[in-house]
């Protein structure tokens, strides 16, 4: 099959006429019911029959990008300057990893180009990537193969072709621990991080939105049960809603939305700088410096906005009629308590982010290994399904091992607007919750918790790819 695709798409020297002929033929095998036009279902089926492995949606998005006139098909115009745009790009990125200049890549040189991009990854799966490309078993892709692999895949450079094995954070869970995204170079340069980053505070916005009554019922459950006062689900959401009414599940959901923006913003920054100072070699980032610049950047972060992490708190728990929103609640607070009161709990907070950061990235690098040895036999891409579960499944365990220290802030920042609560340090409070509750008191709340995780990733993941879409950003 690859001899014919060969020999009717690719020759290794083409003139304009050969081309235009190689575009012809294509055509006319597409354009099964001979209207002129390539629909997304002939270009599905076409592309079935000619055994030419695409992704999933790859057929609706070449539709999206060739449709000029937008009338839901290809006419041989669109259809031709298409590939002939996509061949383009095609070049320019063989050309990109292509370190040596002998018209082959090798599996030294895919490893380099993702060391460029501050992806490390071992010999094994550098292996399976190129294998997944490479037709005659040379352990080397020419052009005519990297061409027939990519030509029908919308993905057209370096970046988007490996995006999917890289961890992204966009998976918004409602907590703000996690390692910030990678951007390479060109990125920067372009201004396409600042979209990237964009798009992911909206996905976060609306996905804390969505999960707001059970965050505000997690934080409900770690101040007010304990073993002598038990709080189910059920009877939680009762007692907000008999005190509040339905929009009192939304409590503090404000403050929580209005912190992602800063917070992004200062944790991308202090990231790129941090990665500078760490780094051994200068442009490639190691696991273990880029854990230990994550995790620096998210200590500088959450240093700056902890402020709003206390009054969220204090938002989420208030009863009607305590504040007025918040402007009045950090007034409060600063006239009752002084300033120091808009750190409390930042200690806990603060160790917090080396266990989250650290097991979230070595999860997701076992997942990773794991998928690549066992199912990567004809592609290196596990689609969107594997690399959602991934994800989430890291962060959940990221978030299980910091829990106890979650809880521990939580009620230190809420200790002083409780009535008769007393002002315990962190290491004391441990010691009370572990004699009269014992060591599931730390996890006071993980049920909620972990409620909001499905529906916060899957919200996020939505809505981020939406605006993707509508920022221009090419998948």
């Amino acid at each position: 099959m690859y001899q014919v695709v060969r020999k009717l798409f690719f020759t290794d020297c083409r003139c304009a006429e050969d081309a235009s002929k190689t575009y012809d033929d294509l055509f006319a095998k597409l354009d099964t019911n001979k209207d002129g036009k390539v629909d997304v279902s002939e270009l599905k089926a076409g592309l079935a029959a000619m055994g030419i492995n695409s992704g999933k949606d790859a057929a609706q998005e070449i539709m999206s990008s060739g449709d000029e006139d937008k009338d839901d098909g290809l006419d041989f115009i669109e259809f031709s300057n298409y590939l002939k745009e996509h061949e383009k790009k095609l070049r320019l990125t063989f050309k990109s990893l292509d370190k040596n200049d002998d018209g082959q890549i090798d599996l030294m040189e895919i490893q380099q180009s993702l060391a460029d991009l501050g992806l490390n990854i071992s010999k094994e799966e550098a292996q399976k990537i190129l294998q997944s490309i490479d037709v005659d078993g040379t352990m080397t892709l020419d052009w005519n193969e990297w061409r027939e692999h990519f030509l029908f895949n919308p993905a057209t450079d370096l970046q988007e072709i490996i995006r999917f094995w890289k961890h992204s954070t966009v998976l918004d869970i409602g907590d703000s621990l996690s390692i910030p995204d990678e951007f390479t170079e060109e990125e920067k340069t372009t201004g396409m991080w600042w979209k990237q980053l964009s798009a992911g505070a909206m996905a976060g916005a609306v996905s804390r939105t969505g999960t707001a009554p059970l965050d505000r019922m997690k934080v409900f459950m770690q101040v007010h049960s304990s073993k002598s006062n038990q709080i189910s689900l059920v009877g939680g959401f009762k007692q907000m809603l008999k005190e509040g009414g339905l929009m009192s599940l939304w409590r503090g959901n404000g403050i929580n939305v209005l912190k992602i923006a800063p917070e992004t913003a200062i944790k991308f920054m202090a990231y790129e700088q941090f990665k500078k100072l760490l780094s051994s070699e200068p442009g490639k980032v190691k696991t273990h410096e880029r854990f230990m610049a994550g995790s620096l950047a998210g200590a500088t972060a959450q240093t700056v906005i902890y402020p709003m992490e206390v009054m969220k708190t204090r938002l989420t728990l208030r009863k009607t009629g305590q504040y007025s929103g918040m402007f009045d609640c950090a007034k409060k607070i600063l006239k009752r308590e002084g300033v120091k009161a808009f750190y409390k709990g930042y200690i806990p907070n603060l160790i917090g982010i080396i266990p989250y950061a650290g097991i979230d990235l070595a999860v997701y690098e076992s997942l990773k290994n794991l998928w690549l040895s066992r199912y990567a036999k004809d592609s290196a891409n596990p689609g969107v399904v594997v690399l959602l579960g991934c994800g989430t499944l890291s962060s959940t365990c990221g978030q299980l091992a910091s829990y106890p220290l979650a809880l521990i802030r939580t009620r230190m920042q809420a200790q002083a607007s409780l009535e008769g609560s007393e002002q315990l340090p962190m290491n004391l409070m441990v010691k009370k919750i572990l004699k009269n509750e014992g060591f599931f008191g730390l996890y006071r709340g993980i049920l909620p918790n972990f409620m909001k995780v499905i529906p916060a990733v899957s919200i996020s993941y939505v809505v981020y790819e939406h605006m993707r879409s509508e920022l221009g950003i090419q998948k």
